[in-house]
């Protein structure tokens, strides 16, 4: 089995995000986990809005959608604004169309986790908004999931967290996509051969 790689996409366009910093944690939980990483910033990808009449696409734009392709799973963590994610992290996710032509298409079996920061006290609504766009890109949600409330209070402004627990339980969610990843790049939920080969046998 190749090297299995997690990509982390998240953050958002201020200048101290604490999105991006539990992302950060987070991908350490990956790397402990045997994966290599790779980090795409919402604030330095600097995507232009996505626009399906365009046929001119951003080199940064193929470059994400090329590494997310060959990944085998991803850690997403979006800001929690006016209770749903970013517009600038959905616009990143938009972007995923020019995934559709591939074969199998979009996120098929990639193994996805899900953050939230939020400045209030509950952040639950980002991670669901973000699950829907996991199923419509035929990705898969780890169950352990991550809204971190009143995110302000524990993030330090250089990313680092005063609450040693929030960073267990980060880098425990980027363990968990590393090992479903692992699983998944050898039994393909959806590997056709492999479900004709069951109900065959069924019959």
């Amino acid at each position: 089995m190749s090297e299995l790689r997690i990509i982390g996409l998240g953050g958002s366009l201020a200048e101290h995000s604490t999105s991006l910093a539990a992302l950060r944690i987070a991908l350490n939980g990956s790397r402990e986990g045997g994966a290599a990483t790779a980090l795409f910033d919402i604030r330095e990808l600097d995507l232009p809005m996505y626009d399906p009449t365009k046929s001119a696409v951003p080199a940064g734009v193929i470059e994400l959608c090329e590494a997310v392709y060959a990944a085998d799973g991803m850690i997403w963590s979006s800001p929690m604004y006016h209770g749903t994610i970013s517009g600038s992290f959905k616009n990143a996710l938009d972007w995923m169309q020019l995934l559709s032509k591939k074969q199998p298409p979009y996120l098929t079996d990639k193994v996805i986790g899900l953050i939230s920061t939020a400045g209030g006290t509950q952040g639950l609504q980002a991670v669901n908004t973000m699950e829907f766009v996991v199923r419509s890109l035929r990705g898969w949600a780890v169950p352990l999931v991550l809204p971190i409330a009143q995110a302000w209070k524990i993030f330090n402004e250089d990313g680092s967290l005063s609450d040693p627990q929030v960073e267990h339980h980060l880098k425990a969610l980027g363990r968990e996509v590393a090992r479903a990843a692992r699983q998944f790049a050898i039994h393909p939920p959806t590997d056709e051969a492999a479900i004709e080969a069951e109900n065959a046998q069924r019959a």
